[in-house]
């Protein structure tokens, strides 16, 4: 089958990942439809300008609904009929969750069982969906590897996205659905959130208000430029997830199974310290940020390093973006944005 003949599914089209991915699987010839329910967790102004773009593609349908509301998620999966679903789309954010935990089992847990159920009933041939390097929690040995345990989260927004694993693996053993699970570390790019790292220093630092640097700068983050993101989703989408013909029962790895199922990091594979992609930015703005030193959130971890030796060896993924290239692009994208000269 030709890549126009296929039909993908992309939940969270409007934010972030959604819109570059939506954005690469159009310019390869897929149709391509889009779902979000635009919330205001952030500004809806950037959601809807992201999506202008797309809905200017002949081969993109964007549909507004939310997926915690099963029978509008099964009526679409019903009469579109999609060979593949990349599920994009949840409520993000570590210390959000503190606040609205709700929020966060409405949308990644019920949300995602009707993306699951939507699969059973209408044999989509591969579920891709977004988990999270913050399942790691609290292990500290790097870099941190999918074969590692990941049984002690450090927020509600962790146990989500580790519950959405466990969730995957069910249905891929009850009903055979080829499901494969994403750990993004720390995407970055333009486009990106203004609840981010990237976007609030860029504001704080061009209108001369402090910065919050949290654990006294003593991070170091896996910062993986967009376009690195959406190449590993965008491999995997003709390699749907197989049953392993070593897999045992047991010493069963965390990363595959008997089932159809698999669970990859999306990484750059090198790990910055906070107080580096400060100064990375402050040399591409011209202007000296304001720290103000905070101590470790809740919720946080001091440090992520993605180990992408699998991803490799499967699809050849070869992240290539460097920090100071992809700084860079943001803030040219940035000041084009706002308009700031």
């Amino acid at each position: 089958m030709s890549n126009s003949q296929k039909k993908i599914l992309v939940t969270g089209a409007a934010g972030f990942i959604g819109f570059h991915t939506s954005k690469r699987l159009l310019s390869e010839g897929y149709q391509v439809v889009g779902l979000d329910n635009l919330n205001d967790y952030y500004d809806v102004t950037l959601k809807n300008a992201r999506l202008s773009q797309l809905t200017a593609i002949p081969s993109f349908k964007f549909i507004k609904e939310d997926l915690s509301k099963a029978e509008g998620v099964g009526r679409i999966f019903e009469e579109q009929k999609f060979d593949v679903v990349i599920n994009l789309a949840a409520q993000a954010g570590v210390r959000h969750s503190l606040e609205n935990p709700g929020v966060y089992i409405d949308s990644n847990i019920s949300g995602f069982l009707h993306v699951l159920e939507g699969c059973r009933h209408t044999n989509v041939s591969h579920l891709i969906y977004a988990s999270s390097s913050s399942v790691y929690g609290a292990n500290t040995q790097m870099p941190f590897s999918t074969h590692h345990s990941v049984d002690h989260p450090l927020s509600l927004y962790a146990a989500t996205k580790k519950s959405n694993e466990l969730m995957a693996h069910s249905y891929s053993s009850l009903f055979k659905i080829p499901t494969t699970g994403l750990r993004f570390f720390s995407a970055y790019g333009p486009w990106g959130r203004p609840d981010m790292a990237l976007f609030l220093f860029t504001r704080a630092i061009l209108e001369g208000k402090p910065i919050d640097v949290f654990n006294n700068g003593k991070m170091k983050r896996d910062f993986t430029y967009i376009d690195d993101i959406v190449g590993g989703i965008c491999r995997l989408i003709n390699f749907p997830s197989k049953p392993s013909d070593i897999w045992s029962s047991d010493t069963p790895d965390p990363s595959t199974s008997f089932a159809p199922y698999r669970i990859y990091n999306v990484g750059n594979n090198i790990t910055v310290e906070l107080l580096e992609f400060i100064e990375t930015l402050e040399k591409k703005l011209g202007r000296k940020a304001i720290k103000n030193f905070r101590p470790l959130q809740k919720g946080d971890v001091e440090a992520s390093y993605a180990d992408i030796e699998d991803l490799k060896d499967e699809v050849g993924y070869s992240p290539s973006t460097s920090i100071a290239e992809g700084i860079s692009i943001f803030i040219d994208w940035y000041k084009d944005y706002y308009n700031i000269k």
